[in-house]
C-alpha cells in the first residue's frame, strides 16, 4: 500500500539521474579512492591528470559548440543540403552518408564526427521524414571504424603513430587497405542492419526545401565558427583543445548579444567530465595490480595473420570492457619495441572493435549524449548485438588487409 506520509528516501534530483550518470560517479569514486588509499601511487594518478586534461577541455567545449551551433539551425541546413542531393533515392542517400562520415572522420577526428556530424544525420532524418536510428548509426559506427588512416583521425593512432615513427602518410600508406576494409565491412553491415527496405520505411523520399533560419546573423557565425574549427584542426598544427576552446568562446560570444537566456550550466556535459578522469584511474589502478601480465599472455608476440587476428580480438575486447584509449595503453605497453605489425593490428581491434558497449570509445558516449539532447531512442540490446556483428566483421576484415600489406 503507498504512504504518503513519508517522503521518498532520495531527492528528486538523485533520482531522475541516468545509469550512465551512476557509472560515471561510481568510477570516479572508485579512483579517489584508489589514490587515497595507495592502491594507485600519486605520481601515476597524476600523470594521467594530466594526459587527459586537454582531452577533458575537449570534450567540453566541442559539445557546447555542437549544441549551441544545432540552436541555430547550422544542422538544419546541412541536413537539407545532403537531402537535397540524393535526390530522392535511397541509395544515393545511403552511399552520401556513409561516404559523408567516413571523409570527417578521416580528416578530422571521430570525436568531432560524433559531437558535430550526430545532429547533422538527426536533422535530415527529420527533414527526409525516415527513421533517425539508421543515420544515427550510420554515424557512430563510422566515427569508430573510419579512424584507421591518420594520426588526426583517432587520438590512439597519435600514440601509435610516435610509436612506430610514422609521419601522417607514412601511417597512411600502411593503413589505406585496412580502412577501405573496414569501411566496407560497415557499410555491409549498415544496409544489411538498418537501411535496407523494412528497417528504413519507403523506396523513395521527398527532398526537403532549406529551412529558413529564425536568425540568419547567429546562423552565420555559428556555421563560421565551425568551420573554423574544422580548418584549424585540418590545416593547422594547433590541439584539439585549443581550436575548440576558441570557437566556442566566439559562439557564446554571439549567444550572449542575440540569445542570452540560451546560455545554461546544463550545456557542460558533466556526465562526461565525471566519467573521464573517473575510467583513467580505475584502469591504471587495475594495470598496476595485474592487467599488465594478463595482457602480456594474452596478446603474445607472433606477427603472422594468427598473431595480428589475436591482437586485434584482445584489443577490441578489451576496448569494449574498458574504453579504447587505456585500451590501447595499456596494450601498448606489452607489444615489443620492434613489432610494429603487432602495433597497428592492437590499433585496428581498439579502433574499428569498440562497437559493443556505450562506453568502448569517448566517440560513442559522445555520440549517446548527442542522441539524447535530440531525443532519438537508441535501443541497447539492438545495439549491442549488431555493433558485435560489425565489431568481429570490420576488425578481422582490417586485420587481414593489414596482413595483406606486409
Amino acid at each position: 500500500m503507498r504512504n504518503d506520509h513519508f517522503p521518498p528516501l532520495l531527492p528528486a534530483p538523485v533520482r531522475r539521474l541516468h545509469p550512465l550518470d551512476w557509472l560515471a560517479g561510481g568510477l570516479l569514486l572508485a579512483g579517489v579512492i584508489a589514490v587515497a588509499t595507495g592502491l594507485l601511487p600519486s605520481a601515476a594518478a597524476q600523470d594521467q591528470v594530466r594526459r587527459i586534461g586537454p582531452l577533458l577541455a575537449f570534450l567540453a567545449t566541442v559539445i557546447v559548440l555542437a549544441e549551441l551551433a544545432g540552436r541555430a539551425q547550422v544542422f538544419d541546413v546541412v541536413a537539407a543540403w545532403v537531402a537535397r542531393a540524393g535526390r530522392g533515392r535511397y541509395p544515393l542517400l545511403f552511399g552520401l552518408c556513409v561516404a559523408f562520415a567516413s571523409l570527417t572522420t578521416i580528416t578530422l577526428n571521430l570525436d568531432t564526427t560524433a559531437v558535430l556530424l550526430t545532429p547533422v544525420m538527426l536533422a535530415l532524418a527529420g527533414r527526409v521524414g525516415i527513421a533517425a536510428v539508421p543515420l544515427a548509426m550510420t554515424t557512430v559506427w563510422l566515427a569508430n571504424t573510419a579512424s584507421l588512416l591518420l594520426p588526426v583521425s583517432n587520438l590512439t593512432n597519435l600514440l601509435a603513430a610516435d610509436r612506430v615513427a610514422l609521419s601522417p602518410a607514412g601511417l597512411a600508406a600502411v593503413m589505406w587497405l585496412p580502412q577501405l576494409a573496414a569501411i566496407g565491412a560497415t557499410a555491409l553491415c549498415l544496409w544489411v542492419f538498418y537501411w535496407r527496405r523494412g528497417r528504413r520505411g519507403a523506396d523513395t523520399y521527398t527532398p526537403p526545401p532549406l529551412p529558413s533560419p529564425g536568425d540568419r546573423v547567429l546562423l552565420g557565425v555559428c556555421s563560421a565558427a565551425c568551420a573554423g574549427f574544422l580548418l584549424a584542426i585540418l590545416l593547422v598544427e594547433v590541439p584539439l583543445w585549443s581550436a575548440s576552446l576558441v570557437a566556442m568562446v566566439v559562439v557564446v560570444a554571439a549567444y550572449a548579444v542575440r540569445r542570452p537566456g540560451e546560455l545554461r550550466l546544463s550545456l557542460i556535459p558533466w556526465r562526461l567530465l565525471v566519467l573521464v578522469p573517473g575510467m583513467f584511474l580505475v584502469v591504471e589502478t587495475v594495470d598496476a595490480h595485474g592487467l599488465h601480465q594478463v595482457l602480456v599472455r594474452a596478446l603474445g608476440s607472433d606477427e603472422g595473420l594468427a598473431g595480428l587476428l589475436r591482437t586485434a580480438g584482445v584489443g577490441a575486447g578489451l576496448a569494449n570492457v574498458l574504453n579504447n584509449l587505456p585500451a590501447y595503453v595499456a596494450g601498448e605497453a606489452v607489444v615489443p619495441a620492434d613489432h610494429h605489425r603487432q602495433l597497428l593490428a592492437l590499433l585496428i581491434g581498439v579502433n574499428a572493435g569498440p562497437l559493443v558497449t556505450p562506453w568502448g570509445s569517448l566517440a560513442t558516449l559522445l555520440w549517446f549524449e548527442r542522441c539524447r539532447w535530440q531525443g532519438t531512442r537508441i535501443g541497447v540490446r539492438r545495439f549491442a548485438l549488431t555493433g558485435l556483428v560489425l565489431a568481429v566483421a570490420a576488425t578481422g576484415a582490417a586485420t587481414c588487409a593489414l596482413a595483406l600489406t606486409g
